[in-house]
């Protein structure tokens, strides 16, 4: 949720450092701090607010590019612990430690009293300053370094991703990890440390992602690693992302040109996964899944957010192709029931990040009972590393925390799973499996034509900015398309926005539609939900509210009687329509956002990555 970022080497460390969590920001943050050492000595800087306000404070070093310090740790703090002020920002110093930390130390309350029964001072209210205290309290008792860590790790419980220095060991950076990202960039005479990817791309593409129970030295020029005390090799990657993929590219944020990354996004998930001549599927990251598949007698897909909509996509994916029952569920409230399946079960976790701890959760917990597979954008995320198998979506780095290109291609990717559940199981003819496919090769350009309508959506933005509630409302496969519509809305313009089944309109909602209430109607063409749900726009209609229609139906001049505003997208095929359908939604998401002067990429109180519970 945090981002962190550390660099030994010969260069001037501030820039790096600051450069890195500026590349980082899209986790979500609401101060943040650095670590420099110079002439052995630590120096501390904090500030709260974005990081602009910190980088006023070094001003006068950036003016003359150079701040004599060749080491250090950075820190952006999103506040659970503690408010948001400059004494609760990390890097967090007791005695010659200073240490930054992403996740929650659940038995701080316990570590901080007996501490203080030891002499130790608190200035914040954070859990994470208990830990600089530790390991403070470890090496004056003349433990070595590592054998501090280790034993600072033995005590607290919880999630960490931890950075030190120790005053005393310069050119050394301590990092231990359980639960929560970390990874090391590797360069020549330089090495960095980082939350996640974007943060080093500038200075190396060269990756070593670390495990939980890792506990790792850093060093200019060497990397150590140890997992229970052993020493262990970690294996390296390469990143192919450019770093200028996670620049805004000439877009005023990172949302709006992740939207209209999607069409890239969705090419790059289908790239060498099917056969145009025979419809075949080839996913050879779900070989696991060859032997189990004639057997399976349920799928479990669990998820968060906007994760959790396209899981309700894929449960229309798996039940049409695969036949086999699907149930959908919040990894929230999944890990804290009763799990009743046997073997013969496949549980589907889906994240952008691969790190959201609710979703990691509802893996550990049927690790071993159920055939388990990670639908993920991130290369060596935890959850990956969890799961038996990884269908990796290839969207590219996702900057902005309202998540978009992330989930079409989650969309994708489920649509690929049931294919290749169908062919397995020979629930499908290869005649129709053939058809959806060659419809997926057109998925790429009716993007790219779908989001020519922003023109008509700017205009309706326009007209409906200042409303203070909308109502979204869809049927079949468009009812997850509606919660996901309302929840980009509600997530960066601030504006209240629900999403309902079109048919369940009259059990409540009806209630609230006036004239002061848009109401956003998902209207695929299939024919008989097409009808249904144009009785229910109808009534939308008779009361008043302002009308949005978005279709891929043709003309029809009862849409026109009925609604304020039509959007129509390209119909490509009925799987391919919620896809489509939604890209409008997302972009009037934005320019609402936009109109209304909220921080678009950076939404108040959320976070990318949500490695908490």
């Amino acid at each position: 949720m945090c981002g962190i970022v550390g660099y030994v080497g010969g260069q001037d460390a501030l820039p790096i450092l600051l450069g890195g969590l500026e590349a980082l920001e899209y986790r979500g943050y609401d101060s943040s701090g650095l670590a420099l050492v110079k002439d052995g000595r630590v120096e501390i800087t904090r500030a709260t607010g974005k990081l602009h306000e910190l980088k006023k404070l070094f001003a006068a070093q950036l003016a003359v590019a150079k701040s004599s310090a060749t080491q250090g740790i950075g820190h952006t703090r999103w506040a659970t612990h503690g408010r948001p002020t400059e004494t609760n920002a990390h890097p967090h110093c007791a005695g010659r430690v200073s240490l930054i930390h992403n996740g929650i130390i659940e038995n701080y309350v316990e570590l901080r009293a007996e501490l203080e029964k030891q002499g130790c001072f608190f200035k914040s209210e954070t859990d994470t300053e208990v830990a600089a205290h530790l390991l403070n309290t470890l090496l004056e008792k003349g433990l070595d370094p590592r054998e501090a860590m280790r034993q600072m790790c033995a005590a607290v419980r919880g999630s960490y991703a931890f950075l030190a220095i120790d005053e005393k060991t310069p050119g050394h950076i301590f990092v231990a990890k359980n639960s929560t990202p970390i990874i090391i960039g590797k360069g020549q005479g330089e090495n960095f440390v980082a939350s996640d990817i974007p943060a080093v791309l500038q200075h190396t593409r060269r990756i070593v992602v670390l495990e939980d129970g890792d506990l790792a030295d850093v060093t200019a020029d060497a990397i150590y690693i140890e997992n229970g005390r052993k020493p262990v090799e970690r294996r390296e990657e390469t990143v192919s992302w450019d770093p200028i993929t996670a620049q805004k590219g000439g877009y005023k944020h990172f949302m709006v040109k992740e939207i209209f990354d999607q069409s890239q996004a969705v090419a790059d998930t289908l790239r060498g996964r099917f056969s145009i001549e025979t419809g075949a599927i080839f996913l050879p990251e779900l070989a696991g899944l060859e032997a189990v598949a004639k057997r399976l007698k349920r799928v479990i897909l669990v998820g968060c957010g906007t994760a959790w909509h396209a899981c309700l996509e894929g449960k229309f994916f798996i039940e049409n192709f695969a036949k086999i029952p699907c149930d959908v569920d919040y990894a929230s409230e999944f890990r804290y029931r009763p799990q009743l399946f046997d073997s013969d079960t496949l549980v589907v976790a889906v994240s952008q990040s691969g790190e959201t701890l609710d979703t990691l959760g509802a893996i550990e917990c049927v690790k071993d009972r159920a055939t388990t597979l990670a639908i993920c954008n991130v290369v060596g995320a935890s959850i990956c590393r969890r799961a038996d198998m990884v269908l990796y979506t290839h969207a590219g780095p996702e900057i902005s925390v309202a998540s978009t290109k992330a989930f079409s291609t989650q969309l994708i990717a489920l649509e690929l799973l049931g294919l290749f559940l169908a062919e397995r199981r020979d629930t499908m003819s290869p005649s129709t499996r053939r058809a959806i496919v060659e419809s997926m090769i057109h998925a790429p350009v009716g993007i790219s034509n779908a989001l020519k309508v922003e023109p008509a959506v700017v205009s309706i933005a326009k007209r409906l900015a200042t409303a203070r509630d909308f109502l979204f409302l869809g049927r079949g496969t468009c009812y997850p398309i509606a919660l996901e519509g309302a929840l980009k809305l509600k997530e960066i313009s601030y504006i209240h926005a629900e999403g309902y089944p079109a048919g369940e309109m009259k059990h409540g909602p009806i209630a609230l539609i006036d004239e002061s209430m848009p109401v956003v109607v998902i209207l695929q063409r299939e024919k008989t939900l097409f009808e249904k749900t144009l009785s229910n726009l109808r009534e939308v209609e008779a009361r008043g509210a302002k009308v949005v229609v978005v279709t891929d139906a043709p003309e029809d001049r009862q849409l026109g009687i009925a609604s304020d505003f039509i959007i129509r997208v390209p119909f490509v095929s009925p799987e391919l329509s919620p896809l489509l359908l939604n890209l409008p939604l997302q972009l009037l998401a934005y320019h609402v956002a936009v109109m209304n002067g909220t921080d678009v990429d950076l939404p108040q109180n959320l976070a990318k990555s949500v490695t908490g519970e």
